[in-house]
């Protein structure tokens, strides 16, 4: 029986999530993280919105979370692309970050990211 590895979840910002995006690939494992829009409890679909860009959150999978329209949450899972609709997140974490400062985790992100790239270059040289 083959062994199935889950990936972590990459730090992207919603507004990262466009075609034209390195992270933008079918099952890439990503962390989220919006304002809930709006949550439809028969589908298990919820909407977050940053900055002006929304996802579809597929929380089927998720126990236990309660969800409250205009709170922030942050989600890890699996991107789905299909070819003729909405690109959506399957997501098996989710969890209420209530009370983070969104342009400071912005910040954080992209503060990661070049740390990171210091280190890879460091090995390199």
């Amino acid at each position: 029986m083959g062994s199935s590895i889950i990936k972590p979840g990459v730090l992207v910002a919603l507004q990262e999530l466009e075609p034209s995006s390195p992270f933008f690939k079918e099952g890439q494992s990503i962390r989220v993280t919006g304002k809930l829009q709006s949550y439809n409890v028969e589908s298990g679909i919820a909407i977050i919105v940053d900055g002006g860009a929304t996802l579809l959150i597929d929380t089927q999978h998720l126990r236990d979370i309660n969800f409250r329209t205009n709170s922030i949450y942050q989600f890890i899972g699996e991107l789905l692309i299909p070819h003729d609709g909405q690109v959506v997140l399957k997501a098996r974490i989710g969890r209420n970050v209530d009370g983070i400062d969104l342009n400071l985790y912005h910040q954080s992100i992209q503060l990661r990211r070049k740390f990171e790239a210091d280190i890879v270059r460091s090995k390199t040289t």
